[in-house]
């Protein structure tokens, strides 16, 4: 591979209040091998990114790469080659927002992530937890109230999020075979959900004794447990278990907010979905009763983060879009931006989410080490969070692992 040095790259990474004075990045075998003011390094090839916003590529800590359709009930019944060709779209779309690494929730599996690898999609790189655990009734059971049928083959089929699995037998066996599988980590539905029929929000789901299970086996291989949760309860009683990071979190209580601060447990909040589903998820796809339950965690989820964020919690950059609702993944950065600081905001997106995936100094940053992921951004994004949105219509440089994904003319 090429080397290739950067120069005046201004760097904003959400760590500081302002750009950084102007820096050289030498970049070699897709990392980054030095960043200094002056750089001695003879490289194959020069950049000049003067006047420009230089940046770690974006980190979303959750998405669903293979939600092709609002309705997850419809999309788990789709043939897995169409939602594999629907789904290299969707991250192709993704890549080019400046998402270079992606946390999958529920339903990518190792085949779709060694596609990216091997370069036979292009996309994020993809960190994953294979099928998210859920339970009949649950979260990703979306057989509705009157249908019986079996759905085993929910742990199969690309498109589905999750599969079923009742008992701490049949969960713990459930975990490991999606470890075996390549699972980077273990997603669990400790909550309701606003996406499946038969689960209210606050709905306690699995035992503790099953929650506790599961987190013993991630720890035994080395991980952690993420959960989908919203209820004040339902958050406490996994913390208690020791699942150590909270999807949404949107009803999350005052008092524990002060104790995940304390334990270092992280929050992922998505805030755009419930926006975007509050307006528009019937013409995505959303079934009424769905619709019906937004409400419930659409407006408490904006005010949470503001507490989160006064709280000191670490906070990961959350999307959680389906369908047609994908193409607003950036649309949460300009939304918190409305509640927190700017800079809080993007460390979301880079270190902060680095620190969710458990990949500090590799991606989200740039620093000697790193993969060289980058992104130029048109003006300041401190100064103006809309910078981020428009498809990347503001980057005239994406940059994966050392090689240009995007690159305007005029560079």
């Amino acid at each position: 591979m090429t080397s290739l040095l950067i120069k005046n790259a201004c760097i904003v990474d959400g760590t500081l209040p302002e750009p950084t004075a102007p820096q050289q990045i030498a970049i070699e075998d897709g990392r980054i091998r030095e960043v200094a003011p002056e750089v001695a390094f003879d490289a194959d090839e020069t950049l000049d990114l003067g006047g420009l916003t230089v940046m770690p590529g974006l980190i979303d800590c959750h998405v669903h790469t293979i939600a092709t359709t609002a309705n997850l009930g419809q999309n788990a019944a789709l043939p897995s080659s169409l939602v594999a060709a629907k789904s290299s779209k969707i991250m192709k779309d993704m890549l080019m927002r400046g998402f270079t690494t992606v946390r999958d929730l529920g339903g990518a599996d190792r085949g779709l992530q060694q596609a990216v690898e091997q370069g036979y999609f292009t996309g994020p790189r993809l960190v994953i937890c294979g099928k998210a655990l859920s339970q009949t009734g649950g979260h990703t059971d979306y057989r509705g109230p009157y249908d019986n049928r079996d759905v085993s083959w929910y742990a199969q089929a690309l498109g589905t999020l999750g599969r079923i699995c009742d008992g701490k037998p049949e969960l713990m066996r459930a975990a490991r075979q999606e470890l075996k599988g390549g699972a980077q980590f273990l997603k669990v539905m400790a909550d309701g959900g606003v996406s499946s029929p038969s689960d209210p929000v606050g709905y306690l789901v699995f035992s503790v004794e099953e929650l506790t299970a599961l987190v013993e086996i991630a720890n035994g291989f080395g991980t952690y447990v993420s959960a989908h949760l919203y209820d004040d309860a339902a958050i406490v009683r996994a913390l208690d278990c020791g699942i150590t990071c909270i999807e949404h979190g949107n009803l999350i209580g005052d008092a524990t907010i002060e104790r995940v601060a304390r334990e270092g447990a992280f929050v992922v909040p998505t805030n755009i979905t419930y926006d975007l589903l509050a307006r528009r998820g019937e013409e995505f796809g959303l079934p009424p009763e769905s619709v019906a339950k937004v409400a419930d965690v659409r407006e408490a989820g904006l005010e949470r983060v503001v507490k989160l964020h006064e709280a000191g919690v670490t906070m990961g950059y959350g999307s959680d879009l389906l369908g047609g609702m994908h193409s607003e993944q950036s649309g949460e950065f300009p939304l918190r931006g409305r509640y927190i600081p700017a800079d809080a905001v993007i460390r979301s997106a880079t270190v902060d989410a680095a620190k969710v995936l458990r990949m500090e100094g590799e991606v989200g940053t740039i620093v000697a080490g790193a993969y060289a992921d980058l992104i130029a951004v048109e003006g300041n994004p401190l100064e103006n969070l809309d910078l981020l949105t428009g498809q990347g219509a503001h980057m005239p440089l994406i940059m994966q692992g050392g090689r240009a994904i995007k690159k305007a003319a005029t560079l």
